[in-house]
């Protein structure tokens, strides 16, 4: 593990990391614990489950209960310097699978994924956008991904998922430009962190180019990195792992 810098964030940071049972999230957490420079992190996860880590506050939280997320957020006095909203869903291992076809398309499925990967992580901005400092560059981040660009797509398929994040990464330009008329200091964005060795890949990880597929550590690494990069005239953009802006 290498030594994390958020050298534009500064120090004393309080953090919050929506979904940090998973695996990008787990990273994410055990990452920023190691930095001296955060001082708080509050890690929310449907689980709650309890964390070891250092400097961690564990928080529940369900994507597809609004109060647990309102009471989440009630529950953080200190403002905040960075949001992580690291969810997401593309299959659930049985019934729920990506649709190669619109002969697939199943409503239910297709409200699902909607639920947890853009109505869940826009709740995440109305409670917690509101407690984000002011004074200093702060960042709230969501985990969209490639597959959300329309004029990346080339391959079509994966309806409800695609159409899930493209859906967040419209979201994410609209909080930019809301958020930007009251907090000058503020960074809103979608990012990108490739594919990742977790359980939401494993079904397709065997058709993963060699050395594509990461590690959640590294993952994190990287993303945390394309954060420190960023200002505010970055805002409202989809960001990839190595800095790439991706086209909406």
């Amino acid at each position: 593990m290498t030594e994390l810098k958020l050298d534009s964030l500064g120090d004393g940071l309080q953090v919050a990391v929506i979904g940090s049972s998973g695996a990008i999230g787990a990273a994410m957490v055990e990452l920023l614990a190691s930095s001296a420079q955060v001082e708080c992190i509050y890690a929310c996860s449907r689980s709650n489950k309890a964390l070891t880590v250092d400097k961690t506050v564990c928080l529940s939280m369900d994507l597809l209960d609004d109060q647990s997320i309102a009471l989440a957020a009630q529950q953080i006095t200190a403002p905040l310097n960075l949001v992580l909203v690291t969810t997401g869903i593309l299959h659930d291992g049985e019934s729920l699978k990506p649709e190669k076809s619109i002969r697939d398309f199943r409503p239910e499925h297709f409200a699902r994924i909607f639920a947890i990967n853009t109505i869940g992580p826009s709740m995440v901005a109305h409670y917690f956008l509101a407690k984000m400092a002011r004074n200093r560059k702060n960042v709230f981040a969501v985990l969209t991904g490639r597959v959300g660009s329309i004029e990346d797509n080339q391959m079509g398929g994966w309806y409800a998922y695609r159409a899930s994040k493209a859906a967040m990464n419209m979201i994410i330009k609209n909080l930019a430009i809301e958020t930007a008329r009251r907090n000058k200091s503020a960074v809103v964005v979608a990012l990108h962190p490739g594919t990742v060795a977790s359980q939401l890949s494993q079904p397709f990880q065997a058709g993963v180019p060699e050395g594509q597929l990461f590690m959640p550590t590294y993952a994190a690494e990287q993303l945390l990195a394309v954060i420190d990069r960023l200002t505010p005239q970055d805002s409202g953009y989809l960001f990839a792992w190595d800095g790439e802006k991706i086209p909406y």
